[in-house]
Protein backbone atom coordinates (compact mmCIF):
# COMPACT_ATOMS: atom_id res chain seq x y z
CA UNK A 1 0.00 0.00 0.00
CA UNK A 2 1.25 3.78 -1.17
CA UNK A 3 0.02 6.66 0.84
CA UNK A 4 0.13 10.40 -0.70
CA UNK A 5 -2.06 13.41 -0.09
CA UNK A 6 -3.94 15.88 -2.50
CA UNK A 7 -4.76 19.22 -1.93
CA UNK A 8 -8.53 19.70 -1.87
CA UNK A 9 -9.26 23.80 -0.94
CA UNK A 10 -7.48 23.85 2.80
CA UNK A 11 -7.50 20.26 3.59
CA UNK A 12 -5.35 17.20 1.91
CA UNK A 13 -7.00 14.10 0.31
CA UNK A 14 -5.25 11.52 1.37
CA UNK A 15 -4.23 8.64 -1.76
CA UNK A 16 -3.63 5.20 -1.24
CA UNK A 17 -2.33 2.69 -3.49
CA UNK A 18 -4.00 -0.51 -2.79
CA UNK A 19 -6.72 -1.33 -0.96
CA UNK A 20 -5.43 -2.28 2.72
CA UNK A 21 -6.52 0.44 4.41
CA UNK A 22 -5.98 1.53 8.53
CA UNK A 23 -9.17 1.71 10.02
CA UNK A 24 -9.26 2.97 13.40
CA UNK A 25 -11.54 0.56 15.79
CA UNK A 26 -14.78 1.15 15.55
CA UNK A 27 -14.48 3.26 12.41
CA UNK A 28 -15.11 2.85 8.80
CA UNK A 29 -15.49 4.67 5.43
CA UNK A 30 -18.34 5.72 3.47
CA UNK A 31 -17.31 4.29 -0.22
CA UNK A 32 -17.95 4.68 -3.82
CA UNK A 33 -16.64 2.45 -6.19
CA UNK A 34 -16.31 3.91 -10.30
CA UNK A 35 -13.84 4.20 -12.65
CA UNK A 36 -14.43 8.04 -12.76
CA UNK A 37 -12.98 8.84 -15.75
CA UNK A 38 -13.25 12.86 -16.52
CA UNK A 39 -15.05 12.89 -13.31
CA UNK A 40 -18.51 14.57 -15.31
CA UNK A 41 -22.02 15.80 -13.31
CA UNK A 42 -22.50 12.31 -12.69
CA UNK A 43 -19.88 11.78 -10.70
CA UNK A 44 -20.49 15.00 -9.14
CA UNK A 45 -23.83 14.15 -7.85
CA UNK A 46 -22.69 10.77 -6.60
CA UNK A 47 -19.66 11.90 -4.80
CA UNK A 48 -22.04 15.20 -3.63
CA UNK A 49 -24.63 12.40 -1.87
CA UNK A 50 -21.55 10.29 -0.81
CA UNK A 51 -20.36 13.03 1.48
CA UNK A 52 -23.00 14.19 2.64
CA UNK A 53 -23.71 10.79 3.87
CA UNK A 54 -20.57 10.47 5.41
CA UNK A 55 -20.94 13.80 7.31
CA UNK A 56 -24.35 12.35 8.80
CA UNK A 57 -22.43 9.11 9.62
CA UNK A 58 -18.77 10.75 10.81
CA UNK A 59 -17.27 8.34 8.52
CA UNK A 60 -14.63 9.66 5.95
CA UNK A 61 -16.11 9.67 2.33
CA UNK A 62 -13.88 7.32 0.22
CA UNK A 63 -13.53 6.65 -3.66
CA UNK A 64 -12.14 3.56 -4.65
CA UNK A 65 -10.88 3.88 -8.55
CA UNK A 66 -8.66 1.45 -10.76
CA UNK A 67 -5.63 1.93 -12.73
CA UNK A 68 -5.41 0.74 -15.54
CA UNK A 69 -8.75 1.36 -16.48
CA UNK A 70 -10.60 -2.31 -16.11
CA UNK A 71 -11.32 -2.38 -20.42
CA UNK A 72 -7.62 -1.41 -20.77
CA UNK A 73 -6.53 -4.91 -18.80
CA UNK A 74 -8.92 -6.98 -20.66
CA UNK A 75 -8.07 -5.49 -23.99
CA UNK A 76 -4.03 -6.23 -23.14
CA UNK A 77 -5.15 -9.16 -22.15
CA UNK A 78 -6.83 -10.52 -25.51
CA UNK A 79 -4.56 -8.97 -27.48
CA UNK A 80 -7.13 -6.54 -29.03
CA UNK A 81 -5.59 -2.54 -28.29
CA UNK A 82 -8.63 -1.03 -30.16
CA UNK A 83 -11.30 -2.28 -27.30
CA UNK A 84 -9.01 -0.39 -25.12
CA UNK A 85 -11.39 3.10 -24.14
CA UNK A 86 -10.11 6.50 -25.24
CA UNK A 87 -9.13 7.99 -21.91
CA UNK A 88 -11.15 11.50 -21.24
CA UNK A 89 -8.65 12.28 -18.05
CA UNK A 90 -5.07 11.49 -17.19
CA UNK A 91 -4.40 9.99 -13.46
CA UNK A 92 -3.54 13.20 -12.24
CA UNK A 93 -6.10 15.10 -13.36
CA UNK A 94 -8.96 12.46 -12.03
CA UNK A 95 -7.18 12.93 -8.62
CA UNK A 96 -7.35 16.88 -9.14
CA UNK A 97 -11.14 17.02 -9.73
CA UNK A 98 -12.10 13.78 -6.82
CA UNK A 99 -10.19 16.85 -3.92
CA UNK A 100 -12.22 19.45 -6.00
CA UNK A 101 -15.18 17.70 -4.89
CA UNK A 102 -14.53 17.57 -1.35
CA UNK A 103 -13.65 13.29 -1.23
CA UNK A 104 -11.72 12.64 1.77
CA UNK A 105 -10.03 9.56 0.62
CA UNK A 106 -9.00 8.41 -2.94
CA UNK A 107 -7.87 4.53 -3.00
CA UNK A 108 -6.09 3.63 -6.37
CA UNK A 109 -6.14 0.04 -7.25
CA UNK A 110 -4.27 -1.98 -10.21
CA UNK A 111 -6.78 -3.16 -12.07
CA UNK A 112 -4.42 -6.62 -12.94
CA UNK A 113 -5.49 -10.38 -13.69
CA UNK A 114 -5.60 -11.31 -9.71
CA UNK A 115 -8.64 -8.48 -9.39
CA UNK A 116 -10.00 -9.33 -12.72
CA UNK A 117 -10.13 -12.75 -11.67
CA UNK A 118 -11.70 -12.10 -7.69
CA UNK A 119 -15.24 -13.61 -7.21
CA UNK A 120 -18.09 -10.97 -6.36
CA UNK A 121 -18.37 -12.88 -2.86
CA UNK A 122 -14.35 -12.15 -2.67
CA UNK A 123 -14.64 -8.94 -3.50
CA UNK A 124 -16.85 -7.83 -0.52
CA UNK A 125 -14.93 -9.49 1.96
CA UNK A 126 -11.79 -9.25 0.94
CA UNK A 127 -11.93 -5.86 -0.37
CA UNK A 128 -14.31 -4.02 1.03
CA UNK A 129 -15.17 -5.55 4.55
CA UNK A 130 -11.58 -6.02 5.43
CA UNK A 131 -9.75 -3.47 2.85
CA UNK A 132 -11.48 -1.03 3.38
CA UNK A 133 -13.77 -1.22 6.28
CA UNK A 134 -17.16 -0.24 4.44
CA UNK A 135 -19.94 0.95 6.54
CA UNK A 136 -21.65 2.53 3.74
CA UNK A 137 -21.42 1.70 -0.11
CA UNK A 138 -23.28 4.09 -3.04
CA UNK A 139 -23.19 2.58 -6.28
CA UNK A 140 -24.16 3.72 -9.90
CA UNK A 141 -27.45 2.16 -11.51
CA UNK A 142 -26.10 -0.87 -13.61
CA UNK A 143 -22.72 -1.32 -10.95
CA UNK A 144 -20.95 -4.91 -11.52
CA UNK A 145 -18.14 -6.49 -9.95
CA UNK A 146 -16.30 -9.51 -9.74
CA UNK A 147 -15.55 -12.45 -12.62
CA UNK A 148 -17.52 -12.14 -15.41
CA UNK A 149 -19.08 -9.17 -13.57
CA UNK A 150 -21.50 -11.99 -11.96
CA UNK A 151 -21.87 -9.08 -8.92
CA UNK A 152 -24.98 -6.93 -8.80
CA UNK A 153 -26.51 -4.32 -6.75
CA UNK A 154 -28.94 -7.29 -5.10
CA UNK A 155 -25.79 -9.18 -4.00
CA UNK A 156 -24.40 -6.32 -2.84
CA UNK A 157 -27.12 -5.01 -0.76
CA UNK A 158 -27.72 -8.76 0.49
CA UNK A 159 -24.55 -9.22 1.64
CA UNK A 160 -24.15 -5.51 3.44
CA UNK A 161 -27.00 -6.99 5.32
CA UNK A 162 -25.21 -9.72 6.85
CA UNK A 163 -21.71 -7.74 6.96
CA UNK A 164 -23.25 -4.69 8.84
CA UNK A 165 -22.98 -2.03 6.09
CA UNK A 166 -25.45 -0.20 4.33
CA UNK A 167 -25.93 -0.05 0.40
CA UNK A 168 -27.69 2.89 -1.39
CA UNK A 169 -27.71 2.84 -5.15
CA UNK A 170 -28.35 6.24 -7.51
CA UNK A 171 -30.11 6.03 -10.40
CA UNK A 172 -28.62 8.38 -14.09
CA UNK A 173 -28.48 11.80 -14.00
CA UNK A 174 -29.37 14.07 -17.18
CA UNK A 175 -28.97 17.24 -18.30
CA UNK A 176 -31.17 18.67 -20.75
CA UNK A 177 -32.87 14.99 -21.02
CA UNK A 178 -29.37 13.39 -21.97
CA UNK A 179 -27.58 10.47 -19.77
CA UNK A 180 -24.72 12.15 -18.31
CA UNK A 181 -21.84 9.67 -18.48
CA UNK A 182 -18.08 8.95 -19.37
CA UNK A 183 -19.52 7.52 -23.18
CA UNK A 184 -21.08 10.75 -23.56
CA UNK A 185 -17.87 12.63 -22.89
CA UNK A 186 -15.98 10.65 -24.76
CA UNK A 187 -18.40 10.72 -27.80
CA UNK A 188 -18.52 14.81 -27.56
CA UNK A 189 -14.39 14.91 -27.74
CA UNK A 190 -14.25 12.60 -30.05
CA UNK A 191 -16.61 14.77 -32.25
CA UNK A 192 -15.38 18.37 -31.22
CA UNK A 193 -18.11 19.24 -29.42
CA UNK A 194 -16.37 21.43 -27.22
CA UNK A 195 -19.59 23.35 -25.32
CA UNK A 196 -21.26 19.97 -24.48
CA UNK A 197 -18.24 18.52 -23.36
CA UNK A 198 -18.20 21.25 -20.60
CA UNK A 199 -21.55 21.19 -20.23
CA UNK A 200 -20.96 16.88 -19.02
CA UNK A 201 -18.31 18.19 -16.74
CA UNK A 202 -19.84 21.37 -15.16
CA UNK A 203 -16.27 23.02 -16.33
CA UNK A 204 -14.25 23.63 -19.14
CA UNK A 205 -12.44 20.26 -20.35
CA UNK A 206 -8.68 20.68 -19.03
CA UNK A 207 -5.13 18.63 -19.23
CA UNK A 208 -2.63 18.79 -17.03
CA UNK A 209 1.27 17.92 -16.61
CA UNK A 210 4.91 18.91 -16.40
CA UNK A 211 5.85 20.77 -18.76
CA UNK A 212 8.91 18.59 -21.12
CA UNK A 213 11.61 19.65 -23.76
CA UNK A 214 10.75 18.11 -27.08
CA UNK A 215 13.28 18.40 -30.48
CA UNK A 216 12.84 22.28 -30.50
CA UNK A 217 11.25 22.41 -33.47
CA UNK A 218 8.53 25.13 -32.43
CA UNK A 219 11.42 27.56 -32.58
CA UNK A 220 12.65 27.12 -36.21
CA UNK A 221 9.17 27.45 -37.03
CA UNK A 222 8.31 30.58 -34.95
CA UNK A 223 6.37 28.77 -32.70
CA UNK A 224 7.55 27.89 -29.70
CA UNK A 225 5.50 25.47 -27.36
CA UNK A 226 4.72 24.25 -23.88
CA UNK A 227 4.99 20.04 -24.59
CA UNK A 228 2.93 17.38 -22.07
CA UNK A 229 3.40 13.81 -22.35
CA UNK A 230 1.27 11.17 -21.73
CA UNK A 231 1.13 7.80 -20.40
CA UNK A 232 -1.80 6.52 -22.30
CA UNK A 233 -2.26 6.42 -26.04
CA UNK A 234 -5.40 6.87 -26.69
CA UNK A 235 -7.23 10.47 -25.30
CA UNK A 236 -10.75 11.15 -26.26
CA UNK A 237 -9.63 14.16 -27.80
CA UNK A 238 -7.12 15.00 -30.44
CA UNK A 239 -6.75 17.94 -33.12
CA UNK A 240 -5.76 21.90 -32.84
CA UNK A 241 -7.59 23.62 -30.26
CA UNK A 242 -7.96 27.40 -29.10
CA UNK A 243 -6.76 27.03 -25.22
CA UNK A 244 -6.53 28.74 -21.91
CA UNK A 245 -2.91 28.05 -20.62
CA UNK A 246 -2.96 28.71 -16.37
CA UNK A 247 0.24 28.14 -14.07
CA UNK A 248 2.98 30.21 -15.70
CA UNK A 249 1.67 33.67 -15.51
CA UNK A 250 -0.73 35.31 -12.58
CA UNK A 251 -3.30 34.77 -14.64
CA UNK A 252 -4.56 32.50 -17.87
CA UNK A 253 -3.12 32.87 -20.79
CA UNK A 254 -4.47 32.49 -24.46
CA UNK A 255 -2.84 29.89 -26.70
CA UNK A 256 -3.28 27.20 -29.94
CA UNK A 257 -2.57 23.54 -29.03
CA UNK A 258 -2.39 20.57 -30.83
CA UNK A 259 -3.35 16.85 -28.93
CA UNK A 260 -1.96 14.36 -30.74
CA UNK A 261 0.59 12.56 -32.62
CA UNK A 262 1.92 15.22 -35.36
CA UNK A 263 1.09 13.24 -38.69
CA UNK A 264 3.65 15.42 -40.19
CA UNK A 265 6.26 14.94 -38.22
CA UNK A 266 8.62 12.42 -37.90
CA UNK A 267 7.39 9.30 -35.68
CA UNK A 268 10.69 8.40 -34.66
CA UNK A 269 11.42 11.40 -32.47
CA UNK A 270 12.63 12.61 -29.42
CA UNK A 271 8.61 11.65 -28.01
CA UNK A 272 9.25 8.35 -29.46
CA UNK A 273 5.94 8.62 -31.51
CA UNK A 274 3.71 9.09 -28.20
CA UNK A 275 0.97 11.43 -27.95
CA UNK A 276 1.83 14.97 -27.25
CA UNK A 277 -0.40 18.33 -26.35
CA UNK A 278 2.19 21.32 -27.84
CA UNK A 279 0.40 24.39 -26.96
CA UNK A 280 1.76 27.74 -27.81
CA UNK A 281 0.94 30.75 -26.02
CA UNK A 282 -0.40 33.89 -28.42
CA UNK A 283 1.54 36.39 -26.30
CA UNK A 284 4.02 34.80 -24.43
CA UNK A 285 4.93 36.84 -21.20
CA UNK A 286 8.38 38.39 -21.40
CA UNK A 287 9.30 38.15 -17.91
CA UNK A 288 9.43 34.21 -18.01
CA UNK A 289 12.08 34.46 -20.88
CA UNK A 290 12.51 31.91 -23.55
CA UNK A 291 13.10 29.07 -21.33
CA UNK A 292 10.52 29.97 -18.30
CA UNK A 293 8.09 27.00 -19.07
CA UNK A 294 9.96 23.89 -18.50
CA UNK A 295 9.42 22.40 -15.22
CA UNK A 296 6.08 23.71 -14.71
CA UNK A 297 2.67 22.05 -13.83
CA UNK A 298 0.41 23.94 -16.32
CA UNK A 299 -3.19 23.17 -16.82
CA UNK A 300 -4.67 23.55 -20.70
CA UNK A 301 -8.31 24.56 -20.65
CA UNK A 302 -9.31 22.74 -24.48
CA UNK A 303 -11.95 25.27 -25.28
CA UNK A 304 -12.96 25.26 -29.32
CA UNK A 305 -11.69 22.73 -31.80
CA UNK A 306 -10.57 24.57 -34.82
CA UNK A 307 -9.94 21.38 -36.85
CA UNK A 308 -8.38 17.68 -37.06
CA UNK A 309 -4.67 16.95 -37.62
CA UNK A 310 -3.59 17.39 -40.74
CA UNK A 311 -0.86 15.99 -42.63
CA UNK A 312 1.18 19.35 -44.23
CA UNK A 313 3.50 18.73 -47.35
CA UNK A 314 6.85 20.00 -45.75
CA UNK A 315 8.11 22.18 -43.39
CA UNK A 316 6.92 25.53 -45.05
CA UNK A 317 3.20 24.45 -45.65
CA UNK A 318 3.29 23.29 -41.88
CA UNK A 319 4.20 26.77 -40.79
CA UNK A 320 1.59 28.21 -43.26
CA UNK A 321 -0.63 26.42 -41.23
CA UNK A 322 0.46 26.93 -37.66
CA UNK A 323 0.27 30.53 -38.73
CA UNK A 324 -3.56 30.66 -39.86
CA UNK A 325 -4.33 28.37 -36.66
CA UNK A 326 -2.87 31.07 -34.48
CA UNK A 327 -5.17 33.55 -36.29
CA UNK A 328 -7.92 31.71 -36.29
CA UNK A 329 -7.43 31.27 -32.58
CA UNK A 330 -7.26 34.72 -32.45
CA UNK A 331 -10.59 35.68 -34.15
CA UNK A 332 -12.09 32.68 -31.88
CA UNK A 333 -11.30 34.64 -28.04
CA UNK A 334 -12.30 38.21 -29.99
CA UNK A 335 -15.39 36.88 -30.43
CA UNK A 336 -16.17 34.28 -27.35
CA UNK A 337 -14.48 37.29 -24.74
CA UNK A 338 -16.25 35.92 -21.47
CA UNK A 339 -15.14 31.91 -21.79
CA UNK A 340 -16.08 30.32 -18.36
CA UNK A 341 -13.21 30.12 -15.64
CA UNK A 342 -14.81 27.28 -12.97
CA UNK A 343 -17.69 25.37 -13.05
CA UNK A 344 -20.99 25.79 -14.96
Amino acid sequence: MGFACYQKDNNPMKIYRGYQLPTAAGAGRALTIGNFDGVHRGHQAMLALLNNEARHRGLPSCAMTFEPHPRDHFAAVSGRPELAPARIATLRDKLHELARCGVDECVVVPFDQRLSSMTAPAFIDDVLVRGLGARYVLVGDDFRFGAQRAGDYAMLDAAGQAAGFDVARMNSYEVHNLRVSSSAVRDALGQGRMDDVARLLGRPYSISGHVVHGRKLGRELGCRTLNLRFAHWKPAASGIFAVRLWGLHSGPLHGVANLGIRPSLDPNDVNGGRVLLETHCLDWPAALGPEGGYGKIVRVDLLHKLHDEWRYDGLDALKAGIAKDCADARAWFAAHPAVPVGRI
